[in-house]
């Protein structure tokens, strides 16, 4: 550098310290306020949780991806842990949402309920929760506990429901967890409710591969899947329906503070939970668990293919 360069860049510099000088002097004002108001947005988001599985991370983004295609600064603080942990996160103001599922919460904070169906849980749910939470507007999309039998197995036999597995005889054989002897929704309400002639195989994988092939196979006459698995649509088995309403509903379910989202923001959320499906859970499970895809990718092609805003 030059002798000349050297001395026009001190008087350049000179000459900007002033001006910083000079409008500090103005007011009092700082002339870096907007990154510092910037900062202050942030910390103002919505702050949209997730359980540590999947489903409940995918659900977490597409909430707030549409909260901010809205104009809504939202973020999301994904794998929190276990309902304890995050309902207390919700509590403690350290998330401002979570995806939920009717039946479990409604279970969580009252396990005398009688309610089952998706309306009977739903209408229970507000008078259940404590104080500062609320729900939003439940999604027809549900993650509960179902029973599949294979696209064959339906088609020639005029299978859809629980109750029509009776066509295939009383020595019915069912795979499932080894839990699923003594749940209500088991082995006796398949029993009692259905009254069918059916006895457990056995299978520890909740749902998984094991339980999938045995069904695949032919060792099992129908098998317990979790409804939004992705073994149900790769391997094209029929989930049948539960008439008598043995399962109780699991609909997803937005659990917010009470006062941490406007009316604005609310109907951004219920117009995600009016357009939910269980396909679509099926759908985005399956990209995450089968093509590894992230979820925030899996809840902007979800939102794309909407066209909800």
């Amino acid at each position: 550098m030059t002798i000349g360069n050297i001395t026009r860049t001190f008087a350049i510099t000179g000459v900007a310290a002033l001006l910083v000088g000079a409008l500090a002097a103005c007011g009092g004002s700082d002339p870096f306020a907007d990154g510092a108001s910037q900062e202050g947005n942030a910390a103002d988001a919505l702050v949209v949780g997730s359980a540590n599985f999947a489903e409940s991370e995918i659900l977490a983004n597409i909430y707030a991806q549409a909260l901010n295609d809205n104009g809504i600064e939202a973020s999301v603080k994904a794998n929190i842990g276990s309902r304890d942990v995050y309902l207390a996160a919700l509590e403690d103001g350290s998330i401002d949402m979570v995806p939920e599922y009717t039946g479990n919460l409604l279970q969580y904070y009252d396990a005398d309920s009688a309610a089952v169906t998706a309306d009977e849980v739903y209408e229970e749910l507000p008078a259940a929760l404590p104080d500062g939470m609320t729900v939003l507007d439940k999604a027809e999309a549900q993650d509960s506990d179902s029973f599949a039998v294979t696209r064959e197995t339906s088609e020639a036999n005029g299978i859809t429901s629980i109750g029509d597995l009776a066509k295939l005889g009383d020595d019915l054989e069912v795979a499932a967890p080894p839990e699923f002897s003594t749940r209500p929704y088991g082995i006796e309400g398949l029993r009692t409710k259905y009254r069918l002639g059916v006895t457990l195989v056995p299978i520890n994988d909740g749902g998984g591969q094991n339980t999938a092939k045995a069904l695949a196979d032919g060792e099992v006459q129908f098998a317990r899947f979790d409804s939004t698995s992705p073994l149900i649509a790769e391997n094209d088995f029929v989930l049948l329906d539960d008439p008598e309403h043995m399962i109780v509903a699991q609909n997803v379910v937005p659990l917010a503070a009470s006062d941490a989202l406007d009316d604005e923001a609310k109907a951004v959320i219920n117009a995600v939970q009016a357009a939910l499906t269980t396909e679509d859970l099926q759908e985005m499970n399956a990209s995450s668990t089968l093509d590894k895809e992230s979820a925030a990718d899996i809840a902007k092609a979800w939102l794309a293919d909407k066209q909800l805003f």
